[in-house]
């Protein structure tokens, strides 16, 4: 069935944990999408290239489907190979979808440095911006004056307010977290497939969990 209303939740999910899926969740709730992409990153342009390979994140975003059935995790831009540009998926999902009004998931920290992206006035043309709001963040101010800024170049912008979770896959990277904290925020099917790759170093820490 062709869909009205498409959702985009992209990054780098390297890995994904809670906090991914807890943004997703709100980013649904918000716009009530027919269809939801979930879409890792090849290379993101504001980031270095991830050291963990594609196809691996790519297994990993899998636990994004069992929160939802609308849910479909595309490798799509890791396939095309070198530097993602979300404008770039954007006008993919809408030749795909001709019609389907597209929503694009994106955090409160990326809200603040949007017009520093590539084709930031083009993205507002294809997409309703869904952005990820903290309770009592401290740049609500901001965000809020950056919404502003957006409006009135043409651009849509809605808030969603997500569950937040203490944690950034950067630290989960570095092993910053204790190993209580590390096994809550990661899914299962997540720790299971850095015990198999025994990605970050990580796997002593989680192996006995994964069973």
């Amino acid at each position: 069935m062709k869909p009205a209303r498409l959702l985009l939740y992209g990054g780098t999910f390297d890995p994904p944990h809670v906090g991914h899926l807890n943004n997703l969740r709100a980013a649904i709730q918000a716009v009530g999408p027919d269809k939801v992409v979930v879409m890792p990153a090849g290379t993101p342009p504001h980031k270095a290239a991830s050291a963990t390979p594609g196809a691996v994140r790519l297994a990993m975003c899998r636990c994004f489907a069992a929160i939802d059935p609308r849910i479909e995790v595309s490798g799509w831009e890791i396939e095309q190979g070198g530097r993602s540009y979300t404008v770039h998926t954007l006008e993919m999902l809408q030749a795909r979808w001709p019609g389907a009004q597209l929503f694009l998931a994106v955090g409160s920290d990326m809200l603040l440095g949007f017009t520093a992206w590539h084709s930031w006035q083009r993205i507002l043309q294809l997409a309703v911006l869904v952005v990820q709001r903290r309770a009592a963040a401290e740049d609500e101010p901001a965000l809020q004056a950056a919404a502003r800024h957006l409006r009135a170049a043409g651009g849509r912008v809605v808030f969603a307010a997500a569950t937040p979770v203490p944690c950034a896959s950067s630290q989960i990277r570095a092993g910053a977290l204790p190993p209580r904290t590390l096994r809550g925020v990661l899914p299962l099917p997540v720790r299971r497939i850095i015990c198999e790759q025994n990605l970050y170093g990580l796997a002593a820490q989680l192996c006995e969990t994964c069973e």
